[in-house]
C-alpha cells in the first residue's frame, strides 16, 4: 500500500513553485544568478518558519529530483562531444573523486590537528566526509553553467564530468561507508564491487533506453513519445538501485541514448520540440524546488557553531578539487583533446556541491560517530559552494574572458 502524502502537501507544493517563481522575477531584476537566489530565499523563509517545506531525504532526491534532473542534461549532451573528450572525463570522474576524496580527508585530518580544534575529524569521519562531498552535483552544476553561457566546450566538460562523477561518487560513499563502519571488505572486493554497480547500472540504462528508443520509432505521437522518454528517466533509474547498480549511470546512458540515437532516428522535428520543452520545464521546475528546499534544510545557528571546521572543509575540498583538475589537464596535455590551462580555474572553482551530498549526510546511520558534525559541515560547504562560487563564477568567467556580459543573465536557462 502506497503511504499517504501529508496534509495540504499539494497546497505547500503549489506555494514553493509561487515563491520559485517570484524569486525568479527578483533574480533577474537584481542581476544574481537564480539559484543563489533561491537558497537565500529557503534560508530566510526557513528561519522565518513561514512556511513548512517537506525535508531532503535521500527517498525524496532519488524518486524525484535525481532522475529528472540528470536526465534533462544527458538527453541535451551530444555523444560525439562527449566522445572527444573522453579520457580527461573517465579521470575526472573515475579516478579523479577517488582522489578528491582521499585528498579531502588528509588536509582536513591534517589542519584540524595543526590549528588544534577540539571538534575535528578522525580518519573514518573525514574518509566518509570526503566521498560524500567529493562529486561535483549536477542539481546545482548545470543549472548554473546553462545559465552563464559558458563555452560549448567548457560546458560539456562541467555537466558530463557531474553526470558521471554523480554516480561514481555515490558508489564510493557506499564502500567506504560499509568499510568504515566494520565490514570486512578487501581492496579486490572493493573494486569488484565498484565494477559491478556502475557495470548494472549502464547497462540497465542502455537496455531499456534502447528498447524505449526501438518503442518510440513505431510511434508517432508526441504525448506518448514525451511519456516513454519519462519511462527512461525515471524507470531505467529505479530498476537499477533494484538491481543493486547505480541509478545515476543508469539514467545517464538512457539520457544520451534517447538525445542522441533516439531523438534523432526515432521522433519527428515537431516530437523533438515538444520533448525539449517539456524536459525544459522539468528541469527548471525541479531545479526551483531543490534549491529552495537546500535552504529551508540548514540551519544557521548550527553553521556559526561550526564555523572554524567548515572554513576548514571548504579549503580542503576546494584544494582536492584543484589537485585533481591540474593533475587531470596536465595528463591530458599530450592527447589530440588537450583541455586549455585557463580552463584549470573555471573548473575547479565551478565544482559546486549540492543537494546529493546533504542527502548523503543525512542519510548516515544514526550511530555513526559525530554524525551530527559531519551533517552539519556537509550543510555548510554546500551553502558556501553555492552562494560564495554561485556569485562570483560569472565575473570570473567574464575576467578569464569566457563569457560576454550578457551571459549573467540568472534565468537565460535554469
Amino acid at each position: 500500500m502506497l503511504p499517504q502524502p501529508e496534509p495540504h502537501t499539494e497546497n505547500i507544493v503549489i506555494l514553493l513553485v509561487a515563491i520559485a517563481t517570484g524569486v525568479a522575477l527578483l533574480s533577474r531584476w537584481a542581476r544574481v544568478p537564480y539559484t543563489v537566489a533561491l537558497v537565500v530565499a529557503g534560508l530566510a523563509l526557513g528561519a522565518l518558519q513561514v512556511v513548512a517545506a517537506p525535508h531532503l531525504t535521500k527517498e525524496l532526491v532519488f524518486a524525484v529530483f535525481l532522475p529528472g534532473l540528470v536526465f534533462e542534461a544527458a538527453f541535451h549532451l551530444r555523444y560525439a562531444d562527449v566522445k572527444r573528450d573522453g579520457i580527461a572525463l573517465v579521470a575526472l570522474a573515475i579516478p579523479g573523486v577517488g582522489v578528491a576524496l582521499a585528498l579531502t580527508a588528509v588536509v582536513l585530518v591534517a589542519a584540524s590537528k595543526t590549528f588544534g580544534l577540539v571538534d575535528a575529524f578522525d580518519w573514518r569521519q573525514a574518509l566518509v566526509f570526503g566521498s560524500l562531498i567529493a562529486a561535483t552535483d549536477p542539481i546545482a552544476v548545470v543549472a548554473l553553467f546553462r545559465s552563464l553561457g559558458a563555452p560549448s566546450r567548457l560546458t560539456t566538460l562541467v555537466e558530463a564530468e557531474s553526470l558521471l562523477n554523480d554516480g561514481t561518487a555515490i558508489v564510493f560513499f557506499g564502500l567506504i561507508l560499509a568499510a568504515t563502519t566494520g565490514a570486512a571488505v578487501s581492496a579486490p572486493a572493493l573494486v569488484l564491487k565498484f565494477a559491478l554497480v556502475v557495470g548494472i547500472g549502464a547497462a540497465t540504462g542502455g537496455i531499456l533506453g534502447y528498447g524505449l528508443c526501438q518503442l518510440t520509432r513505431r510511434i508517432d505521437e508526441p504525448m506518448v513519445e514525451i511519456t516513454l522518454t519519462a519511462m527512461a528517466a525515471y524507470g531505467s533509474f529505479a530498476l537499477a538501485e533494484q538491481l543493486g547498480g547505480s541509478g545515476v549511470i543508469a539514467t545517464v546512458v538512457a539520457g544520451l541514448l534517447c538525445g542522441n540515437y533516439g531523438a534523432q532516428v526515432a521522433m519527428s522535428a515537431a516530437t523533438r520540440n515538444a520533448v525539449e520543452s517539456f524536459w525544459a520545464y522539468v528541469a527548471f521546475l525541479l531545479n526551483s524546488i531543490v534549491f529552495l528546499l537546500i535552504g529551508f534544510e540548514v540551519k544557521v545557528s548550527a553553521l556559526a557553531a561550526a564555523w572554524p571546521l567548515i572554513s576548514l572543509a571548504v579549503i580542503a575540498v576546494l584544494l582536492a578539487r584543484l589537485i585533481v583538475v591540474g593533475g587531470v589537464t596536465l595528463g591530458v596535455s599530450g592527447t589530440a583533446r588537450p583541455v586549455p590551462g585557463s580552463w584549470i580555474v573555471p573548473l575547479t572553482w565551478g565544482g559546486l556541491r549540492g543537494a546529493l551530498s546533504m542527502v548523503l549526510a543525512i542519510s548516515l546511520p544514526d550511530d555513526f560517530p559525530r554524525r551530527e558534525l559531519v551533517v552539519t559541515v556537509t550543510f555548510g560547504v554546500v551553502i558556501v559552494s553555492i552562494i560564495v562560487q554561485g556569485v562570483t563564477m560569472a565575473p570570473l568567467l567574464r575576467r578569464l574572458k569566457l563569457v560576454a556580459d550578457a551571459a549573467s543573465e540568472p534565468l537565460k536557462r535554469p
